[in-house]
């Protein structure tokens, strides 16, 4: 059965109705990407969300960490692996081939993160990630210091809690209002 056409449940406003900085943001969107996430037209229907989470998704994913880019997308296929977030698991699993210059690597997280070749520091932040989201209730101090013992600083654990906490709730929102992946990341970075 193939991806359905819809990009999500709900009616979505034409992109030149939006407000100026809005349209600003989509063609910026184009000219990087090549494509506006459909994540973002989804959020245009309520344009003051669409730009708390932009501008929390980008001070997360894109702005300056001790974390590397490919290690956030890592932890974000890894969660959504364990919510079985279709939207996502799509458009990081594209990522993570960008980034790391692996087409299997993706793949690898989404289906079983535990057979990636990555070194202990990634594996580290790996489980951690799998934990807090199928067990928060779980986690104690010897998961933080199973971190810390893996060369993570405080600023370290910081941002990959906030990765962490922010897909969980992203997923949640994509399953809920059934948003469907731009086609496109399908077949993105695949060689």
């Amino acid at each position: 059965m193939p991806q359905p056409d819809h990009i999500s449940m709900f009616d979505l406003p034409d992109p030149d109705d939006l407000d100026d900085d809005m349209k600003a943001y989509f063609k910026v969107c184009e000219e990087k990407l090549g494509l506006v996430p459909n994540v973002l037209r989804t959020y245009s229907r309520h344009q003051e969300k669409l730009r708390a989470f932009s501008t929390l998704y980008n001070s997360m994913m894109l702005a300056p960490s001790k974390l590397s880019k490919l290690e956030r997308e890592m932890v974000a296929v890894v969660v959504s692996s364990a919510n079985r977030c279709f939207y996502c698991l799509v458009a990081h699993g594209q990522a993570v081939r960008q980034l790391s210059g692996d087409p299997e690597l993706g793949e690898m997280l989404v289906m079983n993160y535990r057979v990636a070749p990555v070194d202990a520091r990634v594996r580290a932040m790996l489980d951690f990630a799998w934990k807090l989201t199928v067990s928060p209730w779980l986690i104690e101090e010897p998961d933080r210091q199973a971190l810390r013992d893996a060369g993570l600083g405080e600023d370290e654990i910081f941002d990959l809690a906030d990765v962490i906490g922010f897909f969980n709730m992203s997923n949640r929102f994509a399953t809920a209002v059934d948003m469907m992946p731009n086609r496109e990341y399908h077949g993105m970075h695949r060689a």
